[in-house]
């Protein structure tokens, strides 16, 4: 099989590399990819929101599979345009129809059908220009922290948390009125806060059978000890301690059962992941959001610990018959920290040389924000590359990361040295 990944980060740097190692798989594109994906795929350089494009290279490279990896292309429609085409009538295509990527699209679509399935989730009121006062009222009634969530796609970056009252009046104005997220911000979820521990569990679906994928706990905040602004993340690990099998069973039970069913029960066109961001709140799982598609970083932590042939579970969810397979995970423990550009989530260079020291061998070195020019490699984006260590522990796996990273350099990179350090403490 030829397989095209849509997409140019970490995510789709994993992907490839994964669906790269199944026997089924012929050739490998990546589009448009960056500057690490050419060493598993072939990139092919288009504009991915141009849909006549990406239709383009897939007819001209025979491609039978396409991932699609970020999740603008989703809500934008392209699985859409792609099932539209008649040319296309035998591509088997991995990413939900925009019906169900409005789960990402829209904090409202998604709030409103957790409540409708019975999803466990925290209580929220929906904002715009309109009712704003109706929202200083609504988060005086709330106990501090506040949760304010932009309602469209923000990047990963869309939400503010803040502890003072003032403040949160401040950052709802700023969020309609000053419009700090563009359109994704006109309308605003208040939402009451959950304690706890959060994780990201991720699962493979045909829209009526299901695959739950190894969980994975990310790191988002810029600082240690999570301080600071958010980002797209700053690492992850995976397995996750308190995950355990019980804490498994209640999230399958009461979370990914309910939503299956309300994806087939909705009508909606789906066919590949939901990552449902959760809260452990007190051994009761919560739902925080849904995403429409794999997490970054996670990816580079969950695939590398799945055992089972990827390219035949994608293709089995593509084909409608996930129902027949089982999935297969490795025993041991991935972490992987992120490279990031000085300055990073805010302003921050490109162009900057990398210069590897020696050849990383302790760990699996995903590209994200990078790009060759005349065979030099130049950062170009914000989160740069994942250190992917694994080991018989969590100890062992980000002594890999982390030795991997002391050989990589560029002008003002910058990491987190305590990927996991929560988790350190629980005793994993």
């Amino acid at each position: 099989m030829n397989i095209l990944v849509v997409g140019s980060g970490g995510r789709e740097h994993t992907l490839a590399w994964k669906i790269k190692q199944s026997p089924k798989c012929d050739k490998v594109f990546v589009a448009p990819g960056n500057g690490g994906t050419e060493n598993v795929a072939i990139n092919l350089p288009i504009n991915i929101d141009d849909h006549n494009q990406v239709k383009s290279v897939i007819i001209e490279n025979g491609i039978d599979l396409v991932v699609i990896g970020p999740e603008v292309p989703l809500v934008n429609g392209i699985v859409d345009d792609l099932k539209a085409a008649t040319e296309l009538k035998d591509l088997k295509i991995v990413g939900p129809a925009k019906s169900g990527a409005m789960l990402e699209g829209s904090k409202q679509f998604a709030k409103d059908f957790m409540q409708k399935y019975g999803v466990p989730t925290a209580g929220a009121k929906i904002i715009t220009e309109a009712n704003l006062k109706e929202g200083y009222e609504f988060l005086e009634s709330l106990k501090p922290p506040y949760v304010l969530k932009a309602d469209g796609l923000a990047a990963g970056k869309g939400v503010l948390i803040t502890k003072d009252i003032d403040e949160a009046k401040t950052n709802l104005t700023d969020l309609i009125v000053n419009k700090k997220f563009g359109d994704a911000s006109a309308k605003v979820l208040i939402e009451e806060f959950l304690s706890g521990i959060e994780l990201s569990v991720f699962v493979l679906t045909d829209g009526k059978d299901y695959v739950i994928l190894p969980a994975a706990k990310d790191y988002k905040r810029i600082g240690e000890g999570d301080t600071g602004l958010n980002t797209g993340g700053m690492g992850a690990i995976s397995p996750v301690i308190f995950a355990d099998k019980a804490f498994m069973q209640k999230v399958e039970d009461e979370v990914v059962k309910p939503t299956v069913k309300g994806i087939a029960e909705e009508g909606m066109d789906y066919t590949g992941f939901v990552f449902i961001g959760l809260m452990n709140n007190a051994g009761q799982p919560y739902v925080i959001e849904y995403n429409v598609r794999m997490g970054d970083p996670e990816t580079e932590v969950v695939l590398p610990r799945i055992k089972s042939d990827f390219l035949e579970l994608l293709e089995a969810a593509a084909d409608g018959q996930l129902g027949e397979k089982t999935l297969e995970v490795e025993p041991y423990t991935a972490s992987t920290v992120i490279l990031v550009a000085g300055g990073y989530p805010e302003s921050y260079d490109k162009g900057d040389e990398i210069t590897v020291k020696e050849e990383v061998k302790s760990a699996i070195v995903f590209h994200a924000g990078t790009r060759k020019d005349n065979g030099k490699l130049l950062t170009n984006g914000g989160r740069v590359m994942a250190m992917t260590g694994l080991g018989k522990n969590l100890a062992e796996a980000l002594a890999h990361s982390y030795a991997a990273a002391d050989q990589i350099k560029w002008k003002n990179m910058n990491f987190r040295k305590d990927i996991g350090f929560d988790l350190k403490e629980l005793g994993q």
